[in-house]
């Protein structure tokens, strides 16, 4: 089901970085992530409501201009 909230979210395991793409087209790069999160995301039926459960406010963050 394609969430209303994010749009894209992609994770490099190496730099433990996870970049989430939102529908405004806003991106951010959230670091050291872990796998489990990520993976859990990837499985979740609502990308939105995990992002919020386990991402938002729990990893430090920075907007990506690219």
């Amino acid at each position: 089901m394609p969430s209303t909230v994010i749009r894209f979210f992609r994770y490099d395991a190496a730099k433990q970085e996870l970049l989430v793409v939102f529908q405004s087209g806003r991106r951010y790069v959230y670091r050291d992530v872990p796998e489990e999160i990520h993976d859990g995301m990837k499985a979740s039926f609502s990308k939105g409501e995990y992002f919020n459960a386990h991402v938002r406010d729990r990893f430090a963050y920075e907007r990506d201009a690219e």
